[in-house]
């Protein structure tokens, strides 16, 4: 029924829900309990009057959520926010341009110093009608690291046991209780760049999360969301990785929507933190024309959300990388600033350079025109009334493998863009002219995304080993080690690289940190 409804009924939809998410206009100092519960009963008749029974039904566990943080906030007194610059690899790719990728020293002779944990985190998952057994982490299931207040640096990763896990860097021990979800974890977590205690995550059980680090007996979570609070389009997944920019909160679902919410980050007197999120702007990522194009209805958003200056950027499975304007978000308006299409599929986030130019990775499945036309590696500007190519490469399969083009998000440095394909080449670009300065294999299905630090270049595969080029000259790259997991399972996660440790996970069900 949902995948039958046109753009303008969809749109009504959304914007009802909007209605329904956004905060009451009250303070947030009222003690009154009749507030809140006036806010619950005018939310529910909304729902009752404007949508029928099976809105209602998805409206009230969405604003359940956030009547369920209201309630919690109403009494307390609050403190003002001090924002507090935490040391780490805190999301996907580090910053919001995906241009970070941890820091140094790497190790120049690397050996396993850890495995996490005794077991394989592996549990069972269903998509549609087939279930299977899952293990380890998968695409894109990069760990997150920080400095704690403490010292102590944590590793926080999301693994297909359906749980997260806290992790000390040093010892491979765990330093919290695990928190589970009902389904696997694919994507990445998002630490709060702040230094709050709050870390943000979805799950295939189909929430998004945010989970509170400072109560006693371990992580707590705040709020969650499903997505099947509004009528998406392809799945209710969240795969991408949680932007959280000034007391905002920017994901992407494989609903199709971008969602933008403010969290109203505060203190209780307890020195505990809390969030009450509002929903801004619910931005559908595909349009009719558009499936029309495909000739399917996948326009998931699986990709992380990117952002510059004032622009947040975002791609979908249907091949559209789309930008919009965020100066106005807190009255509910992103207008469209930027749109093109790829032609097919692009799981790979978009990667931004300090000029502000995108760097796009997209699939090769469909094999429509547009993909001939345009290729799977582009350099784009946005910021033109003209044609935004700057330039573009065609990466078409291996002989045995009838898909091509890339799942891996590029990494990016003053001189060079570097890329994996699915076909298994390690491709080194000239980043202004688009030439290939170098290429290497590195066996079929290299998903894992690549991490540039101190002019080294950490590329991990799906043989299990993991790979350091020398590149402070792009066009003549050094190989000065190679390690492989005992297993030699297949990595498809991306490494995080810290003080002196590279920490991936793999498909054998483990997390495995390198150092000297």
């Amino acid at each position: 029924m949902l995948d039958g409804m046109k753009d303008a009924e969809l749109a009504r939809v959304a914007d009802g829900y909007l209605r329904l998410m956004r905060a009451p206009e009250t303070s947030r100092l009222e003690s009154s309990a009749g507030g809140v519960f006036g806010f619950v009963a005018a939310s529910l008749v909304v729902a009752l009057v404007v949508y029928g029974a099976l809105w209602f039904l998805h409206a009230r566990t969405a604003g359940g959520v956030v009547m369920e943080s209201e309630h919690r906030l109403v009494s307390l007194p609050l403190v003002p926010i001090s924002p507090k610059p935490v040391a780490g690899l805190l999301r996907f790719r580090g910053n919001p341009a995906h241009t970070y990728y941890g820091r140094g020293p790497l190790p120049e002779n690397p050996r396993l110093l850890w495995r996490f944990p005794g077991y394989p985190m592996c549990s069972e998952s269903w998509v549609g009608s087939e279930s299977k057994i899952w293990c380890g982490t998968g695409w894109t299931g990069q760990p997150a690291v920080w400095v704690r207040p403490d010292g102590i640096s944590e590793v926080i990763v999301g693994a297909f046991d359906r749980a997260v896990h806290f992790i000390n860097l040093d010892t491979g021990r765990r330093t919290r209780p695990d928190f589970v979800t009902g389904d696997i974890i694919k994507g990445s977590v998002t630490i709060d760049p702040d230094g709050d205690p709050l870390i943000y995550f979805g799950s295939r059980d189909n929430k998004l999360r945010i989970v509170a680090l400072d109560r006693g007996g371990g992580p707590q979570e705040l709020w969650k969301l499903d997505a099947d609070f509004v009528p998406g389009i392809w799945n209710n997944d969240w795969d991408g990785n949680p932007l959280v920019l000034d007391d905002m909160l920017y994901e992407g679902g494989e609903n199709g929507y971008l969602f933008a919410f403010r969290l109203h980050l505060d203190y209780g007197p307890g020195g505990r933190v809390h969030v009450r999120p509002e929903l801004l702007a619910a931005i559908r990522g595909w349009t009719e024309e558009l499936l029309e194009k495909v000739g399917d209805r996948n326009a998931s958003i699986e990709s992380s959300v990117a952002a510059f200056g004032k622009r947040l950027y975002f791609a979908n499975s249907a091949g559209r990388v789309v930008g919009v304007d965020t100066s106005q978000i807190d009255s509910g308006r992103a207008p469209l600033v930027f749109d093109f299409w790829m032609g097919d599929d692009i799981d790979a986030s978009v990667v931004i350079d300090e000029e502000g130019m995108l760097y796009v990775a997209a699939e090769l499945e469909r094999y429509l025109p547009r993909s001939d036309e345009v290729g799977q590696l582009v350099k784009l500007d946005p910021y033109t009334t003209g044609d935004p190519v700057l330039w573009s490469l065609e990466f078409p399969p291996a002989l045995d493998d009838w898909k091509g083009g890339i799942w891996s998000t590029p990494a990016l440095d003053d001189q060079a863009l570097y890329v994996t394909t699915n076909s298994g080449m390690l491709a080194i670009v000239d980043r202004r002219t688009g030439e290939i300065l170098f290429t290497d294999d590195l066996g079929p299905h290299a998903w894992s995304s690549p991490a540039l630090v101190d002019d080294q270049l950490i590329v991990a595969t799906c043989t299990g080993q993991i790979r350091d080029y020398d590149v402070e000259d792009p066009r003549r790259p050094i190989l000065k080690w190679t390690v492989t997991i005992p297993s030699g399972a297949c990595i498809e996660s991306t490494p995080a690289i810290w003080d002196g440790r590279i920490v991936v996970g793999a498909r054998d069900g483990y997390l495995y940190a390198f150092g000297d």
